[in-house]
This record gives structure tokens, C-alpha cells and sequence, in this order.
């Protein structure tokens, strides 16, 4: 059974033995991936946080001492009462037992003497998950100086940064390390964004359907929910079914579809039984798999190049669409009268329309009335072009400014917030084609210039202050995105938007768990007909940086409801459910199941599944075929040499990485 774990003193006493992991951060993601690591995979674990409150919510009492012993406290309860409650005890009950409660240290920053006491040269992983990138630089350089055979996983923002950095640490390894394996030392460095790991399924809460895009060798694996179906109608299972809606999906009082929901729950990646007793319920689905795009230079989605319909008004450009036409009225008549050639024609007409021919004296009179006449149409052409060059200038001195939303905007994204998250959500939206308006209060946010530049309509301006949900066309508006980092203005926000549109879908962004299921069963009981989903941001992301820390590669993480389906790619060999077993067998019901194998040799594979291919400039060359075989015959025989794409639950993803561990020698 697991002890309780209590708000201890500093634990200056006696080290940690080897293989333990380290994690540092100063926000709720470092946490939860304590929790991930201690509760979910049995890791030691040592926890080091700045000492005082937290920054990011500086109204809570709580040091962040003491909110992580909290949140471990609250885990180890829940766990001895699903354990009191099921019974079980060996490795199907309390896969705890016997490891240590997590060592808590606080230090201000993670220095070199901060790091050996935590005991970083015996280590097996650290996790620097602070939310400043050059804190967490900074740590992995220190960190890899002091230990080159840690396993690092970084949290960096800038994708661009995190590459280069991920090959310099590498590199480093590679250097400290002669002859390391490859497969090692591919998992010795992994840098990761908690926005971008969280951005498709915060994205996906705005779409109807609700699609999740897993993304493998260039593949896109797009799992999608389905409604139950009507009497008489059989559910389309699509490649396979990966889970079970929770069964009061559609009841305003229902459970929440948490793990906490008994059997009411979603279920995981059920058995064929399950699906076909399971009358009623909504499913998650395997639907389709199709080739991405490959791996291209970001491109502005505005245009660098501002067309006419921008420049100009509607008004001016017929205005000159009937200038011009009355010119090529007038250059015919010409032509007709004069009985002189088209060329001279259209020459003598330009010379009126701009009064510098001679007067047409002594000519025939159709002539001199043609004459009059592009002298009066000469005399429009001076507003028209004065106009021309006003809009013109005012459309340039503001192409560098916000959009405001534009009359009869409907059927919009309205979006709160452009912090990190906001930000990498925005270009998820604005991927997918889906009109978008934003909603910041800070001016010099870090997602302004991203707005500016995709063109994007934005309101600056406190949204709980009354008037600017109404500038973002809320009434008008499809579905609701209240991600700012503070839990009151994205309640507040959705209260007032739901006040104005009942039936408005909500995804709000909260952090406590607790309050989060208050809010949703609430805003669902008064709203029923409405959808309403509450994301945490680290609890979307840990369950890939725990993967990570564990040393396998993380494809993707697909929300379902209040639960996390992961998807992994794994190696056969050393694993004993999969190794030996066929398809079908190595299948186990609400734990893991085997989507694709890799038919590449060993000695040609791609090291990363998740990476695109790199992109062709020219666009001649075909894109590499993929060697993953998705359509498996459940009688095929996993063998050592295999690697295979598995979908999995959390718990079934710590089996089997601990069974796997405890087999290795000397660990």
C-alpha cells in the first residue's frame, strides 16, 4: 500500500539511491509530472522548486512547497482507496509499494550544487520543465557537464531553439560516450513544448467531431468521436475502436468522465465484447490515415503581398471598372467616326482624356462631340485617382496594426488569451481554415505579432470588463476558448458568454482538478444542450514528458473526455507481452493495444516516427514510402526485431515500461 505523503521538512538526510529522476520546474507541469512518475510508473523521485508561492498564482496561500505535498497527499488517498476498494495486491494492485515518497528540495535556482544534491550524478533522467527557456538551458548545459550519460527532457517554447539544442546535447553525449548505441543516444536528449502538446486537443474542443491528429513517419492517424447510434443502425468501428464515450455523455447530471467515474467512465481501449454491449454510447475511433504534408518553411497566412481588395474599397474599384469602360466607349466611337485606325484612335482619346490634344477646330462635328466628351470623362479620372492614393496610403499605415472584427463576422472561434498556449493554439485554428478572433488584454503579449501578421481580428481589452465580448462578435460566435493562465477570468468569461449565448460550445482552461469537475458538472447541468470541456495544460502534457523520462518516444496524446489515451512507438525486444505474441494476443483490454509495425530493416528505420519529411523545394522528388503497416493480421507474430506503434493507457504504458526495467540487469 502507499503511506501517506506528508508536507515534509527540507529531507536533508540521506541521498537517493541511483536510477531516481529529477525534476525541476516551478509551475503546476513540474507537479504533475512528479506525480506522473511517482504514482503512474513507480519512479523515485526528486522534486526541486523555487521556494516561496507560486508566480503564476500568487493568490493561492500555499507555498509551492505546499501544494505539491498537497497533490501528493491527494494521489496517495485516491490510490489506497482504489486499492482498499478492488483488493488486488501484486503487480495488478499497488504498483508503489515499497518505493519512496518523493524527496521535495527548494532552491531558488538549479546551480551545480543545487543539482549534486539532488543527487544528479547518479540519476537516470532529469526534467527541466521551468516555464523561462534560459533557465532551462542553462540547466541542461550544467546538467550534461555533470552527468553525460542523464537522460535530459526539456520544456522549451521555441521549437526552432529546442533543435539545435537537442543536437548540441547529443553531440556532447556522443563525445562523452564512444560507441554509445544510436538508439540511446537518440533518447538521451528530448526537448518538448507543453503548448504544443496540448494545442491540438484544446483546438479539437472547437471543431464539431472533435478530431485528434496523431502524426507517425509522415502519417496522420486522425482519431475522431462518434455519436451512438440510432435504433437500428450498427456503429462504424473504422480501423479499430481506441475507447468508449462515458455512458452519461448526453445526461446534464451525469459523471464527469474522470477516473473517479466508476463505471460510468470512459473505457479505454475496450475489447470487442465491451463495444458490442455498450449500447448507447458514443466512441473514439481509429478513422483514417493519410500522408502529411512534408516539413515546409512556414509560411505567413496572410501574404506578403496585400491584394487590391485590401488596398482599395469596394466603391473605388467600381468606380474605376466604369472609367474604364467609358474610355474603351469612347476610343470605338472614335474608331467608328473617323474611320482611322484602332492604335491612332486609342492615342487621340488617352491625349482628351488627359486635355492635352489641340482643340479639334475645323474637324467634323462627331469629332468635336467626341472631344467634349473625354474632356468631361477626364475631368472624373482627377477624384478618382486622388481617392486611389488616400486609400492607398491608409491601407498601408495600417497593415502594420490589428484587425478589428469585421461587420457580419458568424460561425467564429472566439479566442482568449495569447500566451504561449493561446498562441500555439491560434496557428492550430488558423491551420485548419477556421475564422478566429482574439481577445487579449495585453498589448505586447507574446501572440500580438503572430495575430498581426496571420491578419487575424483582435480585440485588446479585459474581457470580464462589460462590452468586449460583444467587440469579438460573441453572439455570432461557434465556440468559446478561455485560455488565459488565470482560472477566474476564464470561468467568468465563459459565465458571461454562456449568459449571452446559451447554447455556445465552452473549452476552459483550469488548473485544480477538483474545481475544474465542480465547474464542468455545473456549467453542464445549467446548460445542457451546450458542449463544455475543461482542459488542464499539464495534465495534457505530463503524460508525454513522464514518457519521455522513461526513455521512449511520445507520437501523441489524445484526451478522451477527462482521461489521456497515449500513442508510443516501442522496440519488441525486452518486452514479454509483446515479444513471442501474436497480434491478437498481445492485445489487453484497457491497457495497450498494437496499431502498426514497422516493416523497415533495423539498420534503415527512422529514429523519429513523429518528424515529417524534409521538404523538397523543387517538388519533384516523392516523398519516402512509409514502412509502417497499419491493416495487421491478428495472427502475426511479434518478433524481437519488431517495432510497433501501440495506443495506450497510462497505466498500461508504466507496465509495461516497468516490467521492461526490472528485466535489464544492473538497474
Amino acid at each position: 500500500m502507499l503511506g501517506f505523503v506528508p508536507p515534509l521538512p527540507q529531507q536533508p538526510g540521506r541521498p537517493p539511491s541511483s536510477g531516481h529522476m529529477i525534476v525541476c520546474g516551478d509551475d503546476a507541469l513540474a507537479r504533475r509530472l512528479a506525480v506522473e512518475l511517482r504514482f503512474i510508473y513507480g519512479e523515485r523521485v526528486t522534486l526541486l522548486l523555487p521556494p516561496g508561492r507560486d508566480a503564476n498564482n500568487p493568490e493561492t496561500p500555499l507555498t509551492q512547497r505546499g501544494r505539491a505535498a498537497a497533490l501528493f497527499g491527494r494521489m496517495s488517498a485516491a490510490m489506497n482507496r482504489a486499492g482498499n476498494g478492488s483488493g488486488t495486491t501484486g503487480g495488478s494492485g499497488d504498483t508503489n509499494a515499497g518505493v519512496e515518497a518523493v524527496r521535495i528540495m527548494e532552491a531558488p535556482e538549479p546551480s551545480d550544487d543545487v543539482l549534486e544534491e539532488a543527487g544528479i550524478d547518479r540519476a537516470a533522467a532529469l526534467a527541466l520543465v521551468y516555464d523561462d527557456d534560459e533557465r532551462n538551458i542553462r540547466a541542461a548545459l550544467t546538467a550534461r557537464r555533470l552527468n553525460p550519460r542523464l537522460r535530459l527532457v526539456i520544456r522549451l517554447y521555441n521549437r526552432k531553439l529546442g533543435q539545435h539544442l537537442e543536437e548540441l546535447l547529443d553531440q556532447a553525449a556522443a563525445v562523452a560516450m564512444p560507441g554509445i548505441d544510436p538508439a540511446l543516444l537518440d533518447a538521451s536528449t528530448t526537448v518538448l513544448s507543453d503548448a504544443d502538446t496540448a494545442a491540438p486537443a484544446l483546438a479539437a474542443t472547437a471543431l464539431t467531431g472533435s478530431n485528434k491528429i496523431i502524426q507517425a513517419e509522415g502519417l496522420l492517424l486522425r482519431a475522431a468521436e462518434r455519436p451512438p447510434p440510432r435504433p437500428g443502425e450498427s456503429a462504424d468501428p473504422g480501423l479499430c475502436t481506441l475507447a468508449l464515450l462515458s455512458s452519461t455523455t448526453n445526461d446534464p447530471a451525469g459523471a464527469e468522465g474522470s477516473d473517479s467515474s466508476g463505471d460510468e467512465a470512459p473505457q479505454l481501449l475496450p475489447d470487442e465484447r465491451a463495444v458490442a454491449d455498450a449500447t448507447g454510447r458514443g466512441t473514439v475511433v481509429l478513422e483514417a490515415i493519410s500522408r502529411a504534408d512534408p516539413d515546409r518553411p512556414a509560411t505567413r497566412m496572410g501574404g506578403r503581398g496585400a491584394p487590391l481588395s485590401q488596398i482599395f474599397s469596394r466603391r473605388l474599384r467600381w468606380s474605376a471598372l466604369g472609367f474604364a469602360l467609358a474610355a474603351v466607349a469612347l476610343v470605338i466611337a472614335s474608331l467608328l467616326t473617323t474611320k482611322d485606325t484602332a492604335l491612332h484612335s486609342a492615342y487621340l482619346t488617352v491625349l482628351d482624356l488627359l486635355g492635352m490634344n489641340d482643340p479639334a477646330e475645323g474637324a467634323r462635328p462627331a469629332r468635336q462631340i467626341i472631344q467634349i466628351l473625354s474632356g468631361i470623362a477626364g475631368l472624373l479620372l482627377l477624384p478618382l485617382l486622388i481617392a486611389a492614393v488616400l486609400e492607398a496610403f491608409g491601407t498601408l499605415r495600417t497593415a502594420s496594426s490589428l484587425r478589428r472584427p469585421p461587420r457580419g463576422l458568424g460561425g467564429h472561434v472566439v479566442l482568449l488569451g495569447l500566451g504561449k498556449i493561446g498562441t500555439r493554439v491560434l496557428v492550430r485554428l488558423r491551420e485548419l481554415d477556421i475564422p478566429v478572433v482574439v481577445v487579449e488584454e495585453d498589448p505586447e503579449a507574446r501572440g500580438i505579432p503572430l495575430a498581426r501578421s496571420m491578419h487575424v481580428p483582435t480585440v485588446i481589452g479585459d474581457v470580464t470588463q462589460e462590452g468586449v465580448l460583444e467587440a469579438a462578435k460573441i453572439r455570432r460566435a461557434h465556440a468559446l476558448l478561455a485560455l488565459t493562465s488565470i482560472d477566474t477570468t476564464n470561468l467568468e468569461a465563459t459565465l458571461y458568454a454562456r449568459s449571452v449565448k446559451p447554447d455556445l460550445r465552452v473549452a476552459l482552461r483550469l488548473y485544480d482538478d477538483e474545481f475544474a469537475t465542480a465547474v464542468y458538472r455545473t456549467l453542464r447541468t445549467a446548460h445542457p444542450g451546450a458542449l463544455t470541456r475543461s482542459r488542464s495544460v499539464s495534465h495534457l502534457a505530463a503524460p508525454s514528458f513522464a514518457v519521455a523520462m522513461m526513455g521512449r518516444q511520445i507520437l501523441g496524446a489524445v484526451p478522451v473526455e477527462r482521461k489521456v489515451m497515449l500513442f508510443a512507438a516501442l522496440e519488441v525486444a525486452g518486452h514479454p507481452q509483446l515479444e513471442g505474441h501474436t497480434v491478437e494476443q498481445a492485445f489487453r483490454a484497457g491497457a495497450w493495444r498494437v496499431l502498426a509495425i514497422d516493416a523497415t530493416p533495423p539498420a534503415d528505420r527512422n529514429p523519429d516516427l513523429a518528424a515529417l519529411p524534409p521538404f523538397d523545394p523543387e517538388g519533384d522528388a516523392a516523398p519516402p514510402p512509409s514502412g509502417l503497416v497499419w491493416d495487421l493480421h491478428p495472427g502475426y507474430v511479434l518478433r524481437a526485431q519488431d517495432r510497433v506503434v501501440i495506443a495506450a493507457t497510462r497505466r498500461g504504458l508504466a507496465e509495461l515500461l516497468r516490467r521492461q526495467r526490472s528485466a535489464v540487469p544492473g538497474r
